[in-house]
């Protein structure tokens, strides 16, 4: 599903370069729960925003089902990240005054999809989350990890074939992030391919895999 083969990303900031990505390459296969582990400064959150086609590599070579994502516009990216592709981040970017109902509805406003079955498909994935007496609470009314669920559950209304996860338990209760944890090895259960950025070496060890990053390299 997923080729990274030879990909560099440097930043440029006047004369100066730095190297965040160094001829990265491997292959996540259709179905996989892959844990991309590394320290801050490693390479992993450059990797992410290039494996979610929220930024390019540059050099290289990032090919998405077939598709080389280095050859697609700003319109074709955006359709990649809406179709192909379920977000869930740290912060849970969740809107501060919407109910958890609302929140989950959001990309299928954005992607013309009737009310009517919105909010069927909405109050579907909420309770598949454990949240189906929680759907009218906004974010300040729920835990860090019900939050999360709320953003796993809009991550998976468009029925994306890949979720990328951006410390995912970072920002919530170690009993929380094991929840969290639960429903990520449901969803790989299911045959979704996870891709997760982490730092927990605890967090990462329950992946089926782990890429380690070091230095903008692959480290095994």
């Amino acid at each position: 599903m997923i080729q990274v083969k030879n990909v560099c990303k440097i930043y440029k900031t006047g004369e100066v370069e730095t190297v965040a990505l160094n001829d990265v390459s491997f292959e996540i296969k259709k179905g996989e729960f892959v844990a991309i582990v590394g320290p801050s400064g490693s390479g992993k959150s450059t990797l992410m925003h290039i494996l979610g086609a929220l930024d390019l590599p540059t050099s290289g070579t990032y090919i998405l089902d077939g598709e080389n994502v280095g050859n697609l516009g700003g319109d074709e990216l955006a359709e990649i990240r809406n179709r192909k592709i379920g977000f869930v981040f740290q912060a849970f970017n969740l809107l501060p005054r919407t109910s958890a109902l609302k929140n989950v509805t959001l990309p299928m406003i954005y992607a013309g999809i009737s009310s009517e079955e919105r909010l069927k498909t909405a109050k579907e994935y909420l309770k598949m989350v454990g949240l189906s007496d929680r759907m009218d609470h906004t974010p300040a009314q729920l835990s860090g990890g019900q939050q999360q669920r709320v953003a796993i559950a809009r991550s998976l209304v468009l029925n994306p074939s890949i979720i990328l996860a951006d410390e995912p338990t970072g920002n919530i209760a170690s009993v929380q992030a094991e929840e969290i944890m639960e429903i990520f090895k449901a969803l790989h259960k299911k045959g979704h391919t996870i891709i997760m950025i982490t730092h927990e070496s605890d967090i990462a060890a329950q992946a089926e895999r782990v890429i380690q990053v070091k230095d903008g390299r692959i480290v095994n």
